[in-house]
């Protein structure tokens, strides 16, 4: 994927957090070694790569976004470095790499950490020495780019478990960019919000946007957002779509859409013995009326733990495993619900 302007790619905050990161991001851009942007799901790594490579000296050139999750192992290789012709099945003519088409430019290889050891130990030598040969060529070729590199992973734990070569981290975490999570965001969750609403109200083409009821400003507060702002963009798309009214201030809010009494049970899949077993886990779900969440908590985690026993033929070690807790810890929860 080619991003060409800089005003497609929006950055909208103003909590300490987040202007922190632009601080660092503003730094980072200035020189021309690789960077890490570290975040959870839905934090904008991609639009921070777009900053990095739009503030810096070679964003006249080509900036080339790689997802190496999207790919299977052999396929990147051939993605990033490019192939000669005959070089594999199907590949009937020369195809250039990523890297070359990035050449003076800025390459940024979303999900850095799925790839594979081999890819690793490629890039490593493209960080090292700029130099690389398309598979099935002995060809060495030159190329100037700059490498931005995201992942929502822990990279120094990867590295540690031998996943992730540390060599080639040490070349790359010049300059790391943590993003904070949208729940470390407070001050800015309306304001994106708004933005959001303003969009959708535009599409639906809108006098303007209304804005939002109190009631929706303390459901969207309270919310914890697990996938940040991207889990926000999407519920208040919902929202602003479902309004009836352009001129009320959105007032319903659907945080889950797939909440529902008919919701088909969980299923845990799990792996035993060369052999596929599952079991069913019942969802609690909310139907407006009175909880108590302490009994529904205990409940739930009840069913979890029969259904594993049975699962387990009631082999506690074998449930401890199932469950990926201690056997210790197995016990102690056996415990807690009356169940030894």
């Amino acid at each position: 994927m080619r991003l060409k302007a800089p005003q497609d790619q929006t950055i909208i905050g103003e909590s300490p957090a987040f202007l922190e990161i632009i601080d660092q991001c503003s730094r980072a851009a200035k020189h021309d070694r690789p960077v890490l942007v570290i975040g959870e799901r839905g934090t904008g790594k991609e639009l921070i790569a777009a900053r990095l490579h739009f503030l810096s000296p070679r964003w006249e050139r080509n900036f080339i976004q790689v997802n190496c999750a999207a790919l299977p192992e052999n396929l990147l290789e051939s993605e990033l470095f490019g192939h000669e012709a005959g070089s594999f099945t199907g590949a009937n003519v020369r195809r250039i790499g990523r890297f070359e088409e990035a050449h003076n430019g800025t390459l940024f290889l979303d999900e850095i950490a799925t790839t594979s050891l081999s890819a690793q130990e490629k890039l490593l030598r493209v960080t090292e020495y700029g130099t690389f040969q398309r598979i099935g060529s002995n060809k060495t070729q030159q190329t100037d780019v700059r490498i931005i590199g995201a992942t929502n992973i822990d990279l120094p734990t990867a590295a540690d478990r031998g996943d992730f070569r540390h060599d080639l981290l040490d070349r790359l975490a010049l300059d790391v960019i943590t993003l904070p999570p949208l729940r470390h965001r407070r001050d800015d969750i309306l304001l994106l919000a708004f933005q959001f609403g303003q969009r959708v109200a535009q599409e639906r083409e809108w006098m303007s946007f209304p804005g939002f009821s109190d009631d929706m400003v303390d459901a969207l507060m309270q919310h914890n957002w697990p996938g940040n702002i991207r889990e926000l963009k999407n519920v208040i798309e919902r929202a602003v779509y479902h309004s009836e009214d352009e001129y009320a201030p959105v007032d319903t809010i659907e945080i889950d859409p797939f909440q529902s009494p008919f919701r088909p049970q969980s299923i845990i899949r799990k792996e035993k013995n060369g052999k596929s077993e599952v079991s069913r886990v019942q969802t609690p779900l909310l139907d407006g009326t009175p909880v108590d969440y302490g009994q529904a908590t205990a409940t739930f985690e009840r069913t979890i733990l029969e259904d594993a026993l049975e699962s387990s033929k009631y082999n506690q070690r074998d449930t401890a495993k199932f469950l990926s807790l201690t056997y210790h810890q197995l016990r102690h929860q056996l415990k807690k619900h009356n169940m030894l």
